[in-house]
């Protein structure tokens, strides 16, 4: 992924079609982003961003097709349509999924007989989609989109496999020796890091399958039900029931 949003398009679109050049030749796929992300992340900060940044136009998005197209078709277009990176209360944040139909349908009519029969020419990428509605999510699937960031989601639910580990076992995680078991009874097993850190990643995995099931892909690839992984520090093995 190559963010470029805040450089002027020109610049973002010859960096963009540079890249992309050289990693067709091997077979990668660019992730490009028009528009800019509200919110903060990593230490940039776009909350201040003007109303307008937030979304793309029609016509910008026309563009990087144009440029990008010739090259390969192995790119993807984070376009804005009002997302922003974190959580926010309801109704602070104004998504417009049908910003990214409307580009498809300008591109469409644009290339004519040309257009492919799903007029969906463009592959989108939905940036900032931590805690979205639901029909957002699907609406903006149903315009071509084809990936969904939930870095701030993922993250929350890390921690809070880690902060209801520490609430189910708080009177066990203060000393090395002593619990309501006993004055003597060791701690270990409970303050062993391999714990709390795979009850966050049994939590992360409850929310990567609600986010499975909001994008539509569960069952897709045709493998089946999967069993559930034997070969972890689990009960089996000594380790707590998290």
């Amino acid at each position: 992924m190559i963010d470029l949003s805040e450089e002027p398009l020109e610049e973002n679109l010859d960096i963009c079609a540079a890249y992309l050049e050289r990693m067709d030749q091997v077979g990668i796929l660019l992730e490009m982003e028009l528009g800019i992300t509200g919110g903060e992340e990593d230490g940039v900060d776009n909350t201040d961003t003007p109303l307008e940044d937030l979304y793309s136009k029609p016509e910008e998005i026309h563009a990087v097709y144009e440029r990008l197209t010739p090259i390969s078709t192995s790119y993807t277009v984070a376009a804005a349509f009002g997302n922003v990176h974190g959580v926010y209360s309801p109704g602070n944040v104004r998504l417009e999924p049908d910003i990214l139909d409307r580009a498809q349908t300008y591109i469409s009519d644009q290339l004519g007989a040309e257009a492919p029969v799903d007029r969906k020419p463009v592959s989108f990428v939905f940036h900032g989609g931590s805690g979205s509605d639901v029909a957002d999510i699907r609406r903006a699937i149903g315009y071509g989109t084809v990936k969904m960031n939930i870095d701030t989601d993922t993250q929350w639910s890390y921690w809070e496999g880690i902060k209801k580990f520490e609430a189910e076992y708080h009177d066990y995680l203060q000393t090395q020796i002593g619990n309501p078991d006993g004055a003597e009874r060791p701690n270990k097993k409970y303050y062993d890091p391999r714990e709390s850190m795979r009850a966050a990643e049994v939590n992360t995995i409850a929310r990567l399958q609600r986010s499975f099931e909001d994008l539509n892909c569960v069952g897709i690839c045709g493998l089946g039900e999967k069993e559930p992984a034997a070969n972890v520090f689990g009960p089996r093995r000594g380790g707590l029931n998290v």
